[in-house]
């Protein structure tokens, strides 16, 4: 049986030697955002706003049904990246 007072001094042991206090594992640095990256979202937030535009100036079918088409699309982005991400991340 634990008693809290124990489990609070070893979690404060764990997190001055630098490890998380559920697995007892180093801490992880923060990854930097890589240039291309950056590069990446600008370049979708940019493709975005223009098939918004296009939609709603262009084709002239409402401000709501471009917003709704742009989200979808946007979603659609993210769950590209998200399964990209995570391909790569279990092929390490």
């Amino acid at each position: 049986m634990t008693v809290d007072r124990d489990t609070i001094r070893e979690q404060d042991h764990q997190q001055s030697r630098g490890l998380s206090h559920e697995q007892g594992f180093p801490l992880d640095e923060p990854a930097e955002v890589t240039t291309a990256t950056v590069v990446g979202y600008t370049i979708a937030a940019v493709l975005l706003t223009g098939w918004f535009l296009f939609g709603w100036l262009v084709q002239r079918q409402g401000f709501v049904a471009s917003v709704g088409e742009t989200a979808g699309t946007a979603f659609g982005l993210l769950l590209a990246v998200a399964i990209v991400g995570t391909v790569r991340q279990s092929r390490r």
